[in-house]
């Protein structure tokens, strides 16, 4: 089965599986449906989820909590997971900040201060393996699910995928980002070239296999796959800067001036009509 069931969401959050069934009638969740009907929830689902609980022991009133959560995903700035941000109060606005920014969902009264990172860490003894019938689709999905809350779970879910679809390039590149960030900057290297292997002009594995090579000290390999991945995309501004302080350090000052002056020309937005 995948997912969490009503009854662990309403366990977990300390509310009752009414009261989660009445969040998904109001449109802050879907949620699917398992075998026989049941519903499930993924993990995103639940930080929505711990978000109302929040909000509704608040006090706030239902129609704002719905009106506020069910903006928040649209709010959230792109390729940010919900498990990033913090939702809290101030004086009598919803207020999310992920670190670098803060915007208002909804205005509303509430009295509370909680992370929903710390979602992650309780969901995860929930979290059990899926049917064995998924496909390697379906265990990119539940790893991608996993990944803010149980690194290792995702790690697995992704090696799944892989014995399924060994040409799965997404969950190459997923698996070798966390385990990049786990400190193995060799076994990343592997994911990422696999990746390449199924599509081999992909700029972000071309990205991410230069910054695994950088890490082993290899710089000359690294500043190879920069240009490889500026090839594939010219804009990509960050690979302009890693391969310009490579270039630097291996003494390579021209390559290294031309790599800054591209990385100040992509900076500077064109100017508009005179």
């Amino acid at each position: 089965m995948w997912g969490y069931r009503t009854r662990d969401v309403a366990r977990l959050l300390g509310v009752t599986e009414a009261q989660v069934r009445a969040w998904v009638r109001a449109g802050l969740v879907k949620g699917r449906r398992g075998r026989r009907g049941e519903l499930c929830f993924g993990f995103q689902d639940l930080v929505l989820l711990r978000a109302a609980a929040g909000l509704a022991a608040a006090r706030l009133p239902a129609r704002r909590l719905r009106r506020a959560l069910s903006r928040l995903r649209e709010q959230l700035p792109e390729g940010h997971a919900l498990a990033s941000v913090a939702i809290h109060a101030d004086g009598d606005r919803v207020v999310v900040s992920d670190g670098r920014s803060r915007w208002q969902p909804d205005s509303g009264q509430a009295l509370f201060d909680f992370e929903v990172r710390e979602v992650a860490s309780r969901v995860a003894p929930l979290s059990r393996r899926p049917s064995a019938d998924l496909d390697a689709a379906g265990w990119y999905a539940w790893g991608r699910d996993l990944e803010d809350g149980a690194p290792e779970r995702a790690r697995e879910a992704y090696r799944h995928a892989l014995r399924l679809d060994p040409s799965h390039a997404a969950a190459h590149l997923n698996l070798g980002r966390l385990l990049h960030e786990a400190g193995d900057a060799a076994a990343a290297e592997g994911e990422y070239r696999r990746a390449l292997e199924a599509r081999p002009r992909d700029p972000i594995a071309l990205f991410n296999l230069g910054v695994a090579l950088g890490d082993q000290g290899r710089l000359e390999e690294a500043v190879e796959a920069y240009c490889g991945a500026l090839e594939a995309d010219p804009a990509m501004v960050d690979a302009h800067h890693n391969a310009a302080r490579l270039c630097e350090r291996l003494g390579r000052r021209d390559a290294a001036f031309r790599h800054l002056r591209a990385v100040r020309r992509l900076a500077v937005p064109p100017a508009g009509p005179g």
